[in-house]
């Protein structure tokens, strides 16, 4: 992938595909280093499916015969010397914690660091795709921080739905916003 911003799209889709109901995208820079975090509580997986899910034939999916989204993933972490790490707990293991963390790391200032991309697209995808699923977005940059936590947007709004018109506008002002304050 061109942008990890696509990675971030694909890795949180899977997320709402083991039934998420909130996933939690954490971005945050230090001293050149991107730390990239997706946090669900979803169904989680097994240990032999974490051990698995780096493999690009791997895949649950019936539709085709590999999975790239996490190997991907790890592809793009080491290239820039980083690393990729996947935690995961499953609902039969813990009915109250369970889910699955995902973290790559990330040298900026490595020759084949992959561009971060547009982040504010990606979360604005997945909100429009998934309007009854939360997303809290927080990205980290030189100690300010850029935030969207659609659980508190849920509460202002009452029953209009995230993903209508307006209110995808309005979210896109403003993490626009948010991300010109950075510069």
């Amino acid at each position: 992938m061109k942008e990890l911003s696509l990675n971030i799209l694909d890795v949180a889709e899977n997320s709402v595909k083991a039934g998420a109901s909130l996933t939690q995208i954490l971005l945050t820079e230090q001293d050149n280093v991107l730390t990239l975090e997706i946090v669900d509580d979803g169904c989680g997986m097994s240990e032999d499916v974490v051990r698995s899910v780096t493999d690009p034939f791997y895949t649950t999916r019936t539709t085709r015969k590999v999975g790239m989204g996490i190997p991907l993933l790890k592809l793009a972490s080491e290239q820039a010397a980083g690393e990729l790490t996947i935690s995961s707990v499953t609902e039969d293991e813990d009915p109250v914690a369970h889910g699955t963390h995902v973290t790559a790391t990330f040298h900026m200032d490595h020759i084949d660091f992959t561009p971060l991309g547009d982040v504010s697209s990606s979360i604005l995808t997945l909100i429009q795709g998934h309007p009854n699923t939360d997303f809290l977005f927080q990205h980290t940059k030189n100690g300010q921080v850029v935030k969207l936590d659609t659980r508190e947007l849920r509460e202002v709004l009452e029953d209009v739905p995230l993903n209508s018109y307006d209110v995808m506008e309005w979210i896109g002002g403003y993490l626009r916003e948010q991300y010109e304050a950075l510069s």
